[in-house]
C-alpha cells in the first residue's frame, strides 16, 4: 500500500515535469482537461421530458382488451411540471410521437445558449390499431410548445421566434443555416402497466428512451383504479 502511494505521487510529479518541459504549464493542462470534460458532459447529457403513470386499468368486455387511462406529466425546460393531461386508450401499448431536433456537435460542445442540447417536442400520444387507431394531440405544429414558453401568456416576440423555428426545423434546405444536424420524428413506446412510473428521457447525443421503475411506496396508497378480467 505504501509503495502504491509513493508510485502515484511520483507519477504525478513526473507528469508535471513533462508538461513544463514540453512548454505547457500545469494550470493550462488542467484548464484544457476541464473544458474537455464539460464538452463530453454536454454531448452525453440527458434530460427528463415527461413521466407517465397508469391511473386506471380495466378489462373491457366489449372490445376484449385492456382499457388504460394514463396521466401524462410533461416538464418544461427548467424541470418544472406542466399541467398534467389524461388520455384513455383501448389497449396498453402506447407510443408518443415526438419531433427530435439535434444541433451540430460544435454548438453542443460550445454550450450554445439556444442550441446547446437537443430539443424534443411531444406531438401526439397514440395506440396503433389499424382503422381504429386512437390518438391525442399534445403539441400542435407551428405553435409555441407549452414546455418552452417563457411566460403563461405568449408574447409577439415569442410567437415570431417559434414561427421561425418551425420553418427552419421542417425545411431541410434551411436546417444548416440554423445549425440543425438533423430533425426527425420518433415514436418511443412501451406496454404501460399499473404500479410503474415511466420516464421519457432525451439523450442529447441520441434519441428518446423510456425508463421504468416501481411506484414509490408513498404513492401506492393513492387511488389508482385497477380492474382485471373476472
Amino acid at each position: 500500500m505504501k509503495f502504491s502511494k509513493v508510485l502515484n505521487v511520483g507519477s504525478i510529479g513526473l507528469l508535471a515535469v513533462a508538461l513544463v518541459l514540453g512548454g505547457v504549464s500545469l494550470n493550462r493542462w488542467i484548464q484544457k482537461e476541464r473544458v474537455l470534460r464539460q464538452i463530453i458532459e454536454r454531448l452525453t447529457a440527458e434530460t427528463r421530458l415527461a413521466e407517465v403513470l397508469v391511473t386506471r386499468s380495466e378489462y373491457d368486455e366489449v372490445s376484449k382488451r385492456i382499457k388504460t387511462t394514463i396521466k401524462f406529466l410533461e416538464y418544461d425546460i427548467l424541470g418544472k411540471p406542466l399541467e398534467p393531461q389524461y388520455f384513455t386508450f383501448q389497449g396498453n401499448i402506447i407510443q408518443f410521437q415526438s419531433l427530435v431536433i439535434r444541433f451540430q456537435d460544435k454548438l453542443v460542445e460550445a454550450g450554445d445558449r439556444l442550441r446547446g442540447k437537443s430539443i424534443a417536442l411531444f406531438l401526439k400520444a397514440f395506440v396503433l390499431d389499424g382503422p381504429k387507431t386512437q390518438e391525442f394531440e399534445i403539441t400542435s405544429a407551428k405553435t409555441v410548445p407549452a414546455g418552452y414558453r417563457t411566460q403563461k401568456a405568449v408574447n409577439a416576440y415569442e410567437t415570431k421566434f417559434w414561427e421561425e423555428f418551425w420553418r427552419y426545423a421542417l425545411d431541410p434546405a434551411k436546417r444548416d443555416l440554423a445549425g440543425v444536424k438533423n430533425a426527425q420524428i420518433e415514436a418511443p413506446g412501451s406496454m404501460f402497466l399499473p404500479g410503474t412510473i415511466y420516464t421519457l428521457v432525451i439523450e442529447h447525443d441520441g434519441g428518446i428512451r423510456i425508463d421504468a421503475q416501481p411506484v414509490p411506496e408513498i404513492v401506492k396508497g393513492e387511488k389508482i383504479e385497477i380492474a382485471t378480467k373476472p
